[in-house]
C-alpha cells in the first residue's frame, strides 16, 4: 500500500468522509474516493468499517496526518 493510501486509511479509521479526507490532504474528493477504492481492493474488503478495523489491528495512528505506522 502506498504512503498516501496509508494516510487515507488512517483518516477512514478516524471516521472521516471522503470530502473531509480530501480537505485534510488537499486533494479532490474524487481522488480521495479513488484511494479508498484502491485500499478496499488491495485488502479484499467491502466496507470502510473493515478498513478501520484493519488500521486498529495493525497500526498505530500517526498524529501528523492520520497515517498509520507499522508497529
Amino acid at each position: 500500500m502506498t504512503r498516501r493510501e496509508r494516510q487515507v486509511a488512517g483518516l477512514v479509521a478516524q471516521g472521516r468522509t471522503n470530502k473531509e479526507i480530501a480537505a485534510e490532504l488537499t486533494i479532490s474528493r474524487r481522488t480521495a474516493e479513488g484511494h479508498v477504492e484502491h485500499i478496499l481492493t488491495k485488502l479484499g474488503f467491502t466496507s470502510r468499517a473493515q478498513i478501520a478495523a484493519w488500521v486498529a489491528r495493525n497500526h498505530e495512528p500517526d498524529a501528523r496526518k492520520g497515517a498509520p505506522t507499522a508497529q
